[in-house]
């Protein structure tokens, strides 16, 4: 299967209200003493499991982790593989788009083709972070 802008999109079927309500329930998690803003994510992966994550604050503001950041742990502790398609909730299940940090460690893990959940409707990492600087363009 081939994205809309020529990457290549695996064949793993997306059921986007399950990611999303995977997103809301992960979001439920999240510790947010500070901004009050539960935030949740969850990606389908590419031999379908779904892996979810959710932001944890710090006194020190700079150092918290976003969602994204725990759900890129989650993948790699178990068993690795791509993100295909993620999807990011408020606890109330408003929609969220991953920050310019996320956006980047999304496309590290899930590529080019990996489906984003946006106000524009489900778009590539290509289009949610054009031009982007990865693995292809260190030596």
């Amino acid at each position: 299967m081939v994205d809309a802008v020529g990457g290549a999109v695996s064949d793993v079927e997306v059921d986007w209200e399950l990611l999303r309500g995977k997103a809301v329930e992960a979001a439920q998690s999240a510790y947010c003493p500070y901004s009050g803003l539960q935030v949740g994510s969850a990606a389908l992966c590419d031999d379908g499991r779904i892996v979810v994550g959710c932001n944890v604050e710090n006194a020190a503001y700079g150092v918290g982790l976003c969602a994204e950041c725990t759900m890129a742990g989650q993948l790699r502790l178990t068993g690795g593989g791509r993100f295909v398609a993620v999807a990011c909730r408020s606890g109330l299940g408003e929609l969220l788009m991953p920050c310019g940090r996320c956006r980047q460690i999304l496309y590290e893990l899930g590529g080019a083709s990996c489906l984003v959940d946006t106000p524009s409707g489900v778009l590539p990492m290509s289009r949610v972070l054009p031009d982007a600087f990865g693995p292809e363009d260190l030596p």
